[in-house]
């Protein structure tokens, strides 16, 4: 199987595992192991980086779209060829296809999930060090450049690889990204709040798949008659399947995953690294995310203005399955955009703003001072308010889970054969 090894860093001490769902002999004492695939061939090279407790196939319909098969390219060469291309002349992509020329994709699972090593401590997973997991893949595949596409976490990631080496980005696509610390905060209501209690409960592979249809899916996506099923049944019983296969994943590696996403921050100094180094930027957001606040990616786009582009489409969280053909036809247009060397001015759809990095709070300050409305003085409160309330919502979830283990570790007093003899004298 292909592996490609992160040799050990300061950050990244021995005390590292493997996934125990994994029945394999990859433990590697030295670093960590990040499982990966590729498909396709061709000299666009696109990597692609999914989010927390993802796996490399969540990318199943972009891979499929970018090179005409699912199919790695390692089960491809020992089945002596089917997939998309044929035999050894491997090139899925036609003539005519937007990008041109043949795309290879390389898809992997994140440390902490799939089939990558699983560090126990949760200091070993931060959007830095995956990101440098994401240098060394690419070093490994001996990729000097590549077109970066993140999903969620893996946006966060892409966007702190683009910042590490800017030189080896072609472009770079957000998809349902948010910020780090209380930007992970989902949308604040009971119906948010009850997926995120159900989440932390779920302990089986039913349990867990019908959480994530919630939190992944819009509602009216799901609820879609697909013959004489709803779409939620259909993709159930997918969901399913596929964590019994993968496993769920361990508490090692889901909270260093949390940890990643909660202490991920962008200085401003990472942003502009990004806005100045000359290529675009696609951020792609479903406008029904209960997960990723829309909100943040929006202001994230516009920090990035001149050369990003705001594309909100009818979707939830993993909206690169609800909205597959929109998201493929966005993907594309950033890489054609982006081989012909396009105007950052004619790439944008937003427009440029005065207050840049300040961002909202100053501006509605500033419309204070200099027209005497109160208006913006209510809109900075509630911004206030609506911070403090996703802290508190945090505080809430994290006391649920904390009091559950506590109540899981108790263990009834055992009552000896001896007491038992006194009594029944």
């Amino acid at each position: 199987m292909p592996f490609c090894e992160v040799r050990k860093t300061q950050q990244d001490s021995v005390d590292t595992e493997l996934n125990h769902d994994q029945n394999n002999n990859n433990n590697n004492k030295n670093g960590t192991k990040i499982f990966y695939r590729t498909y396709g061939h061709g000299p666009t090279k696109v990597l692609l980086i999914i989010g927390l407790a993802g796996t490399h196939e969540s990318w199943g319909p972009q891979i499929k779209g970018m090179v005409g098969s699912d199919l790695p390219n390692e089960d491809e060469m020992s089945s002596g060829g089917g997939g998309g291309g044929g035999g050894c002349d491997w090139n899925p992509i036609p003539d005519d296809n937007e990008s041109g020329g043949g795309i290879e994709v390389c898809a992997f699972d994140n440390r902490g999930m799939g089939q990558s090593s699983v560090p126990t401590k949760k200091s070993h997973y931060t959007t830095k060090i995956m990101a440098n997991d994401a240098i060394a893949l690419m070093d490994h595949l001996g990729w000097k450049k590549a077109h970066v596409f993140g999903h969620s976490m893996g946006a966060m990631i892409s966007c702190k690889l683009a910042a590490m080496v800017p030189e080896r980005i072609l472009s770079l696509a957000l998809l349902n990204v948010t910020g780090g610390g209380f930007e992970c905060f989902p949308k604040l209501d009971l119906k948010t709040l009850s997926v995120a209690i159900r989440f932390l409960r779920a302990k089986s592979p039913e349990q867990r798949a019908a959480v994530d249809l919630d939190t992944h899916y819009s509602e009216e996506y799901l609820e879609e008659c697909i013959g004489p099923n709803t779409r939620r049944a259909i993709l159930y019983q997918e969901y399913v399947k596929g964590i019994s296969a993968t496993g769920m994943q361990s508490n090692y590696g889901f909270e260093g995953q949390l940890n990643a996403c909660w202490t991920h921050k962008m200085t401003r100094t990472e942003i502009e690294l990004i806005r100045s180094a000359g290529f675009l930027v696609s951020v792609i957001h479903g406008r029904h995310d209960i997960i990723a606040q829309i909100y943040y990616a929006r202001r994230l786009a516009e920090k990035l203005h001149p050369v990003a582009r705001m594309i909100e489409l009818h979707g939830g969280h993993l909206v690169s399955h609800e909205r597959t053909e929109e998201v493929n036809q966005a993907i594309f247009e950033l890489i054609k955009a982006s081989e012909v060397s396009i105007n950052p001015n004619e790439w944008t759809n937003l427009q440029k703003k005065k207050s840049g990095w300040i961002g909202p709070r100053v501006t509605l300050i500033r419309i204070n001072t200099e027209g005497g409305s109160n208006i913006s003085i209510m809109l900075y409160i509630l911004s206030r308010l609506n911070i403090f309330l996703l802290y508190l919502f945090g505080l809430i979830v994290l006391a649920f889970e904390y009091g559950r283990r506590v109540l899981k570790s108790l263990k009834p007093v055992k009552v000896g054969p001896s007491l038992a003899l006194d009594d029944s004298q």
